[in-house]
């Protein structure tokens, strides 16, 4: 938004020297006048009152096309990794857990009951790690940096118990002993020795884990049909047999830690890669430099805007003999603006790491997409702006504003409420209900209650094995939901309702008016053009100012 410094023809001529000064206030009065009319002007105003083309308005228009067609791109790109990772641990589970239905049971994959039961899972993993070669259907090999099939078994020290005569004699301190199996040795005598040793003779009634860890190696083929380089995988994998609770239930995690990795010599016979490659990193390009162009933009708006809001404040203050007000201060200072710049300073910096990624010099794909993400929905949302320009979506904006404040101010009212509740509900009702066995689930299932969502199984999941808790456990959700949903939520409702009504009136009977306001009142027969009232109209209104010192 550019503020011209020119000042209007036609000042008064002094007649003297003490009219000489007034003369040149009136001046400076009128100058600013204009300036300030001209910086609170739409960009089609701007355009009538001195033909000043929207470079800023076309940009962003342009931006919003080029940035989403990026994340398109990238995230099509993103989807192959992210299908390539979930299918290879799934196939992992079934090539390494024995007996695995294909669903997991909850936050395990699948769960033993006997001694033979664990020593068949544990001799399971090390057959299937040795044959892996000839059973899988993946491009998987071994890590050939010397590692192998780590397998680790925590216990405590030496004791006794006898549950039959309620006799416990265990010292709680923890032991580990690991081996080590190389794919190479697997064959060998070496290894028949190792799985022949002491060391898998389990003592279950102190054993606390066995932890089988491996890493693998991959290659991820299915990106050649989309016309991109393939990427290099690491698969660190960790199968774990938790006995803590020595309950008769050995549970078996499955977890796989994927990390990309940048193939170290690859040769593709065909030349489409290379030139489809080069087309996106141009079209990046492209997007860097528009982002950038509007990056200068808006902060030359934004010095632009701070130096006449520095100009008024002076003037204000050698005319008036007084300070402006604060909100009269925010007025210059443009949100959107801001808004944009963070979008552009995320845009370039997740464009770089997209070329980086595709020319497979970086494999940051989670930190990439946050930025691109992120910057995308900033653009998307900065869209709200001009749609402000028109009066009906106006009233949305200037309803959001006026009612942030007193929102924020009673969420952190219902939020202490809310809190109480979690706690409680997570120490009461944890034992007897999934959905309350930890902090994180207490919070989503209280969230989806207030929300009406999953209410009735919530209710129906609760264990009768305590009535004590069983009636309390009435008591907790029946007074929750009546709380949050029949009182604070219609609250919150009523806040921005009312807000939304003082707006209404206000568009009917005038904004009150502050000292800028006033000072502007009396400018509109300051003109820039003949030809200005002939120039057609493609908005229908003109920017109301917002009052943020009535809302806070």
């Amino acid at each position: 938004m550019e503020i011209s410094l020119k000042y209007l023809p036609g000042g008064r001529a002094a007649a003297s020297g003490n009219m000489m000064a007034q003369s040149d206030l009136d001046l400076k009065e009128t100058a600013l006048k204009e300036d300030l009319k001209f910086y609170f002007m739409n960009p089609c105003e701007k355009y009538r009152a001195r033909h000043q083309i929207p470079w800023k308005l076309a940009l962003q228009i342009l931006k919003i096309l080029m940035v989403t067609t990026q994340l398109i791109f990238f995230g099509l790109s993103n989807q192959l990794v992210v299908s390539f990772k979930e299918e290879n641990t799934v196939a992992f589970k079934h090539l390494f857990l024995k007996g695995y239905s294909g669903v997991d049971e909850d936050d395990y994959s699948c769960s033993i009951y006997t001694q033979q039961d664990a020593y068949d899972s544990i001799f399971y993993v090390i057959n299937q790690y040795k044959q892996l070669k000839n059973i899988s259907l993946g491009t998987l090999g071994y890590e050939h940096d010397g590692s192998g099939l780590k397998i680790c078994k925590q216990q405590y020290k030496k004791g006794a118990m006898l549950p039959s005569n309620d006799t416990l004699n265990i010292d709680i301190s923890t032991e580990t002993e690991c081996i080590v199996l190389k794919p190479q040795e697997l064959a060998s005598k070496k290894a028949e020795l190792k799985l022949n040793s002491s060391f898998f003779n389990l003592e279950f009634y102190r054993l606390i884990q066995v932890e089988i860890s491996f890493k693998l190696k991959g290659i991820a083929l299915q990106t050649i049909h989309a016309r991109e380089l393939p990427d290099c995988y690491a698969f660190q994998n960790t199968i774990t047999f938790n006995n803590r609770a020595h309950s008769g239930k050995i549970k078996i995690y499955f977890d796989s830690d994927t990390d990309i990795q940048e193939c170290k010599d690859w040769h593709i016979l065909g030349s489409v890669f290379q030139k489809n490659s080069q087309y996106i990193l141009v079209f990046d390009g492209f997007v860097i430099l528009s982002c950038l162009a509007s990056l200068i933009l808006c902060t030359r708006s934004i010095v632009l805007a701070l130096r006449l809001q520095k100009r008024f404040v002076n003037f204000f203050l050698e005319k008036y003999k007084r300070h402006v007000c604060h909100a009269d201060r925010l007025e210059f200072i443009n949100g959107w603006y801001v808004l944009v710049i963070i979008s552009d300073v995320m845009t370039i910096i997740g464009s770089i790491l997209k070329m980086e990624i595709k020319a497979k010099n970086l494999t940051s794909y989670d930190v990439c997409s946050i930025l691109l993400g992120t910057s995308t929905l900033f653009v998307w949302v900065g869209v709200i702006r001009y749609l402000g320009y028109f009066q009906t979506y106006n009233v949305l904006i200037l309803t959001m504003q006026a009612s942030l404040p007193k929102v924020l101010r009673f969420c952190c009212c219902a939020g202490m409420i809310y809190l109480g509740y979690t706690f409680c509900g997570w120490i009461v009702l944890g034992p007897y209900h999934e959905k309350f066995e930890d902090l994180n689930t207490v919070a989503e299932c209280l969230f989806s209650l207030v929300n009406g969502d999953d209410m009735f199984a919530t209710f129906a999941q609760i264990q009768q094995k305590s009535t004590l808790v069983w009636v309390f456990s009435r008591l907790y959700l029946y007074s929750f939901i009546s709380l949050f949903i029949y009182m604070i939520l219609s609250l919150f409702i009523a806040l921005i309702t009312d807000s939304y009504d003082t707006i209404k009136k206000y568009q009917q009977s005038g904004f009150p008016v502050t000292d800028l306001h006033e000072f502007l009142k009396d400018c509109g027969n300051v003109s820039y053009r003949k030809e200005q009232a002939s120039m057609p109209s493609i908005c229908c209104c003109r920017r109301q100012f917002e009052i943020l010192s009535l809302y806070e």
